[in-house]
């Protein structure tokens, strides 16, 4: 019998829709890298959550924003539907230093695609807005769009 390998998703979910110990142990690791608690036992008992709870979802629970550091950058991009133009999008994101989180494009309609593109900003003197003048001149790029705005 073959064994099946593991495969590990991950979701993106409001929390107003989870179960409190989620956020609580999430708020706990946050007390733990804060410094506002110097144990898991400390940051437990101050997140309202036991200890076994927290051992049971600590590596499991993150705060989205909380994942890599740095800041999200979320834009829509109206892209001309022509080889290399995506390619020469995300080479600019990896030439300003960001790293891509996810790149969602639809199909063609028109000779046209819109693609959602976020990624995390960890560098300082980023500026979003040149960022986004230096994207929108770039070839085959037709319209910029800021989505987020986490910063």
């Amino acid at each position: 019998m073959q064994q099946k390998e593991e495969h590990t998703q991950m979701l993106l979910v409001d929390t107003s829709i989870l179960p409190d110990v989620f956020i609580r142990v999430a708020d706990a690791k946050q007390l733990l890298e804060s410094g506002k608690a110097t144990s898991a036992t400390e940051a437990a008992r101050l997140a309202g959550i036991s200890r076994s709870a927290f051992y049971k979802y600590k590596d499991g629970v993150f705060f989205y924003d909380a994942v890599a550091g740095g800041r999200v950058l979320t834009l829509l991009a109206e892209l001309r539907d022509r080889p290399g133009v995506l390619s020469g999008v995300l080479s600019a994101f990896a030439t300003a230093g960001a790293n891509i989180l996810t790149v969602n494009q639809n199909i063609p309609n028109d000779g046209r695609a819109l693609v959602s593109i976020s990624a995390r900003i960890v560098n300082a003197d980023f500026s979003v807005g040149e960022f986004i003048k230096a994207l929108a001149s770039t070839e085959g790029v037709e319209r910029v769009t800021r989505i987020s705005r986490d910063d």
